[in-house]
């Protein structure tokens, strides 16, 4: 496939006449597209090629198709505070299941040690543990249904795990930032366009994080398409806990040359 040389200009009127229910005002630019030196990047990477397409247009790309889940909204979710549903274990807790967040077992601690009981800090301090583990847990499995979708290409799957509201940003290696639900679909569903799946994903280097509602993964993408080279990125995944179930909100992928 031939690779176009594209101006920023070009690419603007493009999209601003494939697209006119884009807001006057909208930046092309933090769209999709890093047009510094970008024929060099186009000729560097097929995906980014297709990308850089005038007609760039996903027929999906319109009103909202997808499906509404948990109970919400298109608005974009406020952040707040960690909550799990928790047992007994070994009496560090009460009988009763109930509803613990993680600021509140912090401060209870803090407040523990002052007072010096510390057989109690031990207990909150395990209890903790415990929280933190399962949140872990719980991002890492989020993560890994990311990677099902990405490598079979299951777009209703892609749809369902992410975020939905304009604050969710998607950076495809080599571009610039999308931002909003419905231009990370449709990204999504036009870079797949001409794969054949499933696809061959390695993943390395995992590693997890967790504070309150916000966990993230990184980690080093080894893919490989059909008659391509393995290639491979350094991914930053960003989860938000929303009514309990974890959503992606950021994928960032860059290249790894070395």
């Amino acid at each position: 496939m031939a690779v176009m040389n594209v101006s920023a200009l070009s690419l603007k009127t493009a999209l601003s006449s494939n697209f006119p229910q884009l807001p006057s005002g909208f930046c092309y630019n933090t769209m999709l597209f890093g047009c510094i030196d970008f024929s060099w990047k186009t000729r560097r990477d097929p995906v980014l090629a297709r990308l850089s397409a005038s007609q760039f247009a996903p027929k999906s790309w319109g009103p909202r198709q997808y499906p509404m889940e948990y109970g919400q909204t298109s608005r974009p979710h406020s952040l707040r505070s960690c909550r799990v549903e928790s047992k007994d274990s070994e009496g560090i807790l009460s009988s009763e299941s109930i509803m613990l967040d993680e600021q509140t077992l912090e401060q209870n601690l803090q407040i523990a040690i002052e007072q010096e009981n510390y057989a109690q800090a031990a207990k909150i301090r395990d209890s903790l543990r415990v929280l933190h583990e399962d949140s872990k847990a719980s991002v890492l499995a989020a993560n890994a249904r990311f990677y099902n979708s990405f490598r079979t290409g299951d777009l209703a799957t892609m749809q369902a795990l992410w975020a939905k509201g304009e604050n969710v940003c998607c950076v495809h290696p080599g571009v610039s930032g999308i931002s909003g639900y419905d231009l990370v679909m449709g990204s999504w569903e036009f870079v797949w366009a001409d794969y054949e799946f499933p696809l061959m994903i390695e993943l390395k280097n995992i590693e997890v994080h967790v504070k309150g509602d916000i966990g993230y993964v990184t980690c080093m993408e080894v893919v490989k398409t059909k008659g391509s080279n393995w290639g491979r990125q350094f991914a930053t995944n960003v989860f938000e806990r929303i009514d309990g179930q974890w959503f992606m909100c950021i994928h960032h992928a860059s290249y790894i040359d070395l």
